[in-house]
This record gives C-alpha cells, structure tokens and sequence, in this order.
C-alpha cells in the first residue's frame, strides 16, 4: 500500500482518473472535485488523514451534510463523488481496502432521519455504564442533544462560559457563526453540573479549557467521538433503525411539535437558515420562547429529575 503523503498528488491523480477512464464532462468532474474537497475540509478539522479514514468517518460527514441543510439529492451526488474518489484510492493502491463501500446514499424524498420515541432516548440513556469513566459525561451529552436539539458541531464547541445553568439557557454559535439562545432543559443542567465537577479533575489541554465537552486527555470531542456514542448508545439499547446525533435533534423537533409547541419557536431553537429571514417579521420574546419550549419538551417534567 502506498501512503497518501500528498493529498492534492492523489486529487489531482483522481482527475485525470475522471478524464481519461470514465469520460465525463467537465461540469461532473468539477462537481466531484468539489465534492471531495468537502470531505478534505471536513478530515481536516477532524484531524484525520486519508490514510485513517474509516466508514464512521465518512457517516459522520454524511451526516454533517444533512445538518448544514443540503438537499437529498445534492447529499446524494456529494456521496457518488466521495466513494468514486475512495474506489480509485483503493484501485490505485493507495488504500488496502474501500471504507467507502459500505457508505449510504441518502433515499431520494426522505429529508429527515427517523424519530425516537421518548422510550428508546431513555433505553440508550439506560446502556450508559455507571462504572465507565466517560458515564457522567456522555450522560451530559446525551441529555444536552435531546433537550436542546443542538448541531454536533455546536455541541462539540459549546463554551462553559455561554451556558448558563441557574437561568437554564445555553448561547448557541451555530451556521455562519450566528449565535442564538436556547433554552436547558433541567434535567440537562443537573447533568452538565455533575458533568462539570468531574471535568474539574482533568488536566485540560491549552487553549481547550473554555470547552464544556473533553476526553479523558484534555482535548475537546470531535464529530466522530460523538457520531460513535450515539451509535453505540443505539446498538447497546437494541435500536435497528440508523441513528445519529441527527436523529436526537430531529426527535427534539418532533417531541416539541407533538407537546404542541409553536412551529416558529422550533425553528428558531433548530437555528435553521429558513427562519433567519423569517426572524425579521416574527419577534419571540426569549422568556415566552423558554416558557414555551419548557413546557412541552419531556425532559421538563419535574419527576425526570427524581432519577438523578
């Protein structure tokens, strides 16, 4: 196996790959091109090499590109690009096997993931070990995805100093680096606040000690470390269904939606582009807007906090 040591060598190997053996035109070369450099982008502030690359990888991307909003038909030729790409690498022996063989296209008019019902969050919150040593803090960031329907990327960059656990709110840097106020549920905070205290103990790497989220090394959790809890969380539970952090978020959604919440107020919460603009004709005031999401998410029922 020849290492990837140059990775715009192996892009550029990639192209002529497109030009000369598959004859495509120049408009579906240059949309695969793109496409790859999305995953680069993303590998890249991962920390992960194309060398390393595995199919929770390449999940975890997939589902970064429904949470940014992409249309599944967009995701899905962003999908064909990147395992074309990952079939050459493999063709031309830069890799010993494809991790991209298995990687899913999205079903065309499926545009949201499949919803939990308050039970199953519950069976995977239950797998938790109490004896591992992450138990209190993947306690914290399974209730804090639930209840707060955040973005993996806002979760995994959410500062200790934008959450706010006497007044039960969280400032959220979400999409073009806007920021919104998004209410905790309190069984969220009660989590986070055990969570804070074993976090005390750990030596905190430089320039990471703002981070709510860390491993047992100091650094803060990437995509990946997430996507696996989550998924494994699922397995431990017996869930078949694929589920992601995406999957908590849009159940979040769902959950408010069917307790009766304002369609607007979950839009706002979600931080989705669609409600930017809408958010200059719609003013919610931010305690009506934490009344009302309180009211009608689960989490916020005061026997929740009995089992703590």
């Amino acid at each position: 196996m020849r290492k990837i040591d140059d990775t715009e060598k192996a892009i550029a190997g990639f192209e002529a790959f497109l030009v000369l053996e598959r004859g495509l035109s120049d408009n579906t070369r240059t949309a695969y091109l793109a496409d790859v450099a999305k995953l680069i982008s993303y590998l890249t502030e991962e920390g992960v090499s194309l060398n390393d690359v595995t199919l929770s990888h390449l999940q975890a991307f997939a589902a970064d590109l429904f949470d940014l909003g992409i249309s599944p038909r967009s995701r899905s030729r962003i999908i064909s690009g990147v395992k074309s790409f990952f079939r050459f690498l493999k063709m031309e022996g830069y890799l010993d096997s494809n991790p991209a063989i298995l990687l899913e296209n999205p079903k065309p008019g499926r545009h949201l993931p499949e919803v939990l019902s308050v039970d199953e969050i519950d069976a995977m919150i239950s797998t938790i070990d109490p004896a591992s040593p992450e138990a209190v803090r993947n306690h914290a960031i399974m209730e804090t995805l639930y209840g707060c329907g955040l973005r993996v990327s806002e979760l995994i960059n959410l500062e200790i100093s934008r959450v706010y656990l006497d007044e039960e709110y969280v400032v959220v840097r979400g999409k073009g680096s806007k920021e919104r106020l998004v209410p905790l549920s309190p069984v969220a905070a009660a989590e986070i606040r055990r969570w804070l205290v074993e976090r005390a103990d750990i030596n905190v790497k430089p320039g990471e000690e703002n981070m709510l989220f860390i491993s047992r090394r100091g650094r803060r959790l990437t995509r990946v470390m997430i996507f696996y809890i989550v998924k494994r969380l699922a397995d431990l539970a017996g869930i078949r269904r694929e589920v992601s952090p995406h999957t908590l978020r849009h159940s979040f959604a769902t959950h408010l939606l069917e307790g009766g919440a304002n369609l607007r107020a979950i839009q706002q919460m979600l931080g989705h582009e669609s409600i930017a603009t809408t958010e200059i004709y719609i003013h919610i005031d931010s305690s009506r807007l934490r009344s009302e999401i309180l009211s009608c998410h689960p989490r916020n029922n005061p026997a929740a906090l009995t089992d703590l």
